[in-house]
């Protein structure tokens, strides 16, 4: 199917009408085991926690939608990073961005540091400070672009190039960005990460995450590892983010279309001291943005005056829920210092204060610009 466009792999890849009575959905298999035929010789799987056929369907559309030749999915984002940082080893380095998701930093930060792994944050926007953090024992480079939550832009390709320079991994989180506006594999990565709770998913509605790659080494790594440690998603889990993956494409087209309106809206504003877009032709990555993404995406944050002034504003929103997460299809609101950002408070990845996150849904623009004025004012 590789030859096909990405809104048609979405609807097609691993999903053909189910063989015994044609259904066009791919079937919810909720079991936990297997019959065989014959003693060790299972007709696919030997038991759920290994694989299941709805889980199946969704890595095959996810590994297609990537460009990538495997795929993996979780229980949670989480989940699907702690299995690949499971193939480090003690005395291992990992390059980690200083804008990342916070539970990324938690885990090398404090799960995996009495392992032995060490690691250091850098700003990777910055190619020479990249190059000065890679040392003979780094064996990952972990970076998001956009990144989460003040939407800084890395150069996907370059960075790449530093990693692959030190015999490292480039590992990249797509879940701001998704396969629909940017493929990290094509440009130089060799692990996509993905939250499918966000805009794979899309619709508040699950929780999982996915890993996609094309290297087969690693990919027989990290098979052994996901039954082996068991942090795999359940069947209607998978079934949902089969259904949000058929529509992501157009859900996208309507985030980025609602982002760039509120961007716009908000860079005009007398309240808002800066705007995080990279849409906007100021942004420090937008020439990067337009050269390694097909749109900006749906993910605005801003700065107002104080901490309890973003709060106020967070509070006073009413198409905007406030609530932690993102990518669904309704507009959520947060303030990350108190809220998704609190576990690196007083770290490298502290945030502002008075910093506002936007997940922009796919409500009409107009609408949305109209309760953020009222709150706001």
């Amino acid at each position: 199917m590789s030859d096909l466009r990405f809104e048609t792999r979405a609807i097609h890849a691993g999903q053909e009408p189910e063989p015994l009575f044609g259904a066009v959905n791919v079937p919810i298999y909720q079991t936990s085991t297997y019959a065989q035929p014959r003693v060790g010789e299972p007709i696919r799987h030997d038991y759920a926690r290994g694989g299941n056929p709805t889980r199946d369907a969704l890595q095959e559309v996810l590994a297609s939608l990537e460009g990538g030749r495997h795929a993996m999915s979780f229980a949670s984002g989480l989940a699907a990073e702690s299995t690949l940082l499971l193939t480090l080893s003690p005395g291992d380095h990992v390059v980690l961005a200083d804008d990342v998701y916070g539970g990324t930093y938690r885990l090398l930060a404090r799960v995996l540091d009495g392992w032995g792994v060490g690691f250091d944050t850098v700003d990777m926007t910055d190619l020479g400070a990249v190059r000065g953090a890679v040392t003979e024992r780094t064996r990952m480079v972990w970076a998001e672009s956009p990144t989460n939550p003040l939407l800084k832009v890395i150069d996907i390709a370059a960075v790449a190039e530093v990693a692959h320079g030190a015999g490292a991994r480039l590992v990249v989180d797509n879940t701001f960005a998704t396969p629909y506006l940017q493929r990290p594999l094509e440009l130089g990565a060799d692990v996509v990460v993905h939250s499918v709770t966000k805009y794979l998913g899309g619709h508040s509605d699950l929780v999982g995450g996915a890993l996609v790659l094309s290297d087969d080494d690693l990919a027989e790594r990290l098979r052994f590892l996901v039954n082996a440690v068991g942090a795999v998603p359940g069947p209607m889990d998978c079934y949902l983010a089969l259904r949000g993956c058929k529509t992501l494409a157009l859900r996208m087209e309507a985030h980025c279309r609602g982002a760039r309106a509120v961007a716009g809206f908000l860079s005009g504003h007398g309240k808002v001291r800066r705007v995080h877009y990279p849409g906007l032709p100021g942004h420090p990555g937008h020439e990067v943005a337009a050269r390694q993404m097909r749109d900006f995406g749906g993910m605005v944050s801003f700065e107002v005056g104080s901490e309890e002034e973003a709060v106020r504003v967070a509070e006073s929103t009413e198409l905007f829920f406030l609530a932690e997460s993102l990518g669904g299809v309704e507009s959520l609101i947060e303030v990350p210092a108190p809220m998704t950002h609190a576990s690196v408070a007083g770290s490298p990845l502290e945030v502002p204060g008075a910093l506002v996150r936007l997940s922009v849904g796919i409500e009409h623009p107009d609408d949305l610009i109209e309760d953020l004025a009222r709150a706001l004012g």
